[in-house]
């Protein structure tokens, strides 16, 4: 071999390991920013020195302005196409924010109790937002109100698009089954920063409020990927754990379970609808208060419209006050749950009668049906009732969140390679259809 080959294949050998020196400096880095953020998991101030805080301050003017023009808005009794289409633009020194589907998000924060007043307060307030990282594979950037009541997410603009032009459907699911363990959209918002257009959704916070909440879960119903390291004792850092953390734990309803069932069964079955997945449960708890344990209050309020003794000697009476079965409690209907309620009636002396039957409900047969018809249940007297549920010693908070992953080809793509990375292994990239189903059975195995 002469001496031009030699010098050939020494360039050739340093050529490789060039690359290959290359190739690790990469994964060290990759490797030391995971580990950065995986310890800098939490929740912090978006203060004067945070990275994000000139993002977040024209975040906070553009909708102060923005919301204190709408507070004068009559929103519409019905909605029409048109609102749904709407995208109203607002300048406020200099600043841009573009409003989508105003009439919309407005009337869903009014059915959910939501005043402007209190939505504008919270979103505009003198504190600093929160900025929350996560172990998400998203790139997003998520935000938290001073008061922790709505996050702020940040939106690419395929997510913007694929929701508003799924918006429709979406409402209709919530009319249907207002007590539907999705997460409350409550506006969609752009703001123009130089040279981009910044896209954010604002929603509720699942885990509100969250003083006494000591665990936290996303929940996809795979193993692959889903577990997460807790925090060592004394680590201020929150952390969500994932599917395999809650492997021989249980979510304990006792009679309210055959109702989380059924409720995840019909939101997936929507979801599947819309061809998307990786779509997580969001579940948190806490212990339950000895007055809450009672549950006093919440039977005592029920009794107020669902029961009265019988005493068919006694003249008749005025009918007594009726509470709407949207605000304060709503009744789920079920005759267990009910009959639940009488027995704490009875058992514990606090409303007189022989016995308590079930004699007058203050509602017709066929709101009775209707309400059965929507799925609902009793609700908690909480801002955030939609997602909390009682169980005999926890109080959990449930909320179904990230729908927006559409099964495309880079999906159908991933599938494939996951199938060959990890055979007979459970992953999140899968079909629709055959991630509900697994997303449903994680929830009939780990409930009781």
């Amino acid at each position: 071999m002469d001496k031009r080959s030699d010098l050939r294949l020494c360039h050739f050998g340093t050529a490789r390991r060039r690359r290959w020196w290359g190739l690790r400096r990469r994964w060290i880095y990759i490797y030391i920013t995971f580990t950065f953020t995986w310890r800098m998991l939490g929740v912090f101030k978006t203060n004067q020195e945070h990275d994000l805080c000139s993002l977040t301050c024209l975040m906070k003017e553009g909708l102060h302005a923005v919301l204190q023009t709408s507070n004068n808005t009559t929103v519409p009794d019905k909605l029409s196409a048109e609102h749904y289409k709407s995208a109203e633009t607002q300048v406020h020194k200099d600043l841009e924010m573009q409003t989508f589907a105003g009439p919309v998000f407005a009337g869903l924060r009014r059915s959910l109790d939501i005043t402007e007043e209190e939505y504008q307060r919270s979103l505009s307030s003198d504190g600093c937002y929160l900025q929350f990282i996560s172990n998400s594979k998203s790139k997003a950037d998520f935000f938290l109100t001073n008061d922790k009541r709505f996050f702020l997410k940040t939106q690419n603009t395929r997510e913007v698009a694929f929701f508003l032009s799924n918006l429709k459907a979406y409402m209709d699911h919530l009319e249907k089954y207002p007590h539907s363990l999705m997460v409350r959209f409550l506006g969609l918002y752009s703001i123009q920063i130089p040279n981009k257009t910044k896209y954010f959704i604002v929603m509720q916070n699942v885990f509100y409020p969250d003083e006494r909440i000591n665990t936290r879960y996303d929940i996809k119903g795979c193993e692959v990927g889903r577990w997460t390291d807790p925090a060592s004792t004394g680590n201020p850092v929150t952390k969500i754990l994932k599917d395999n953390n809650f492997e021989g734990k249980h979510i304990i309803l006792d009679k309210q379970r055959s109702w989380l069932v059924d409720q995840v069964e019909i939101d997936s079955a929507f979801l599947r609808s819309l061809n998307v997945l990786d779509y997580s449960i969001l579940l948190a708890h806490q212990p339950l208060h000895q007055d809450e344990l009672d549950r006093k209050h919440s039977f005592s309020n029920l009794s107020m419209h669902t029961v009265k003794p019988m005493d068919q000697d006694s003249p008749a009476e005025e009918d007594p006050p009726t509470i709407p079965l949207l605000e304060g409690y709503s009744a789920r209907l079920a005759s267990d749950t009910i009959d639940s309620g009488l027995d704490h009636v009875q058992n514990t002396g606090e409303h007189s009668g022989h016995g308590i039957p079930l004699q007058e409900v203050n509602r017709t047969d066929a709101e009775l049906l209707e309400f059965q018809a929507h799925h609902r249940r009793l609700l908690p007297n909480l801002k955030n009732s939609v997602h909390v549920i009682d169980g005999p010693k926890l109080r959990y908070f449930v909320g179904i969140v990230d729908f927006f992953t559409v099964y495309g080809v880079k999906k159908r793509q991933e599938n494939l390679w996951k199938s060959l990375r990890f055979p007979g292994r459970a992953f999140s990239t899968v079909s629709p259809a055959t991630y509900s189903q697994r997303f449903c059975q994680w929830v009939k195995d780990h409930t009781k």
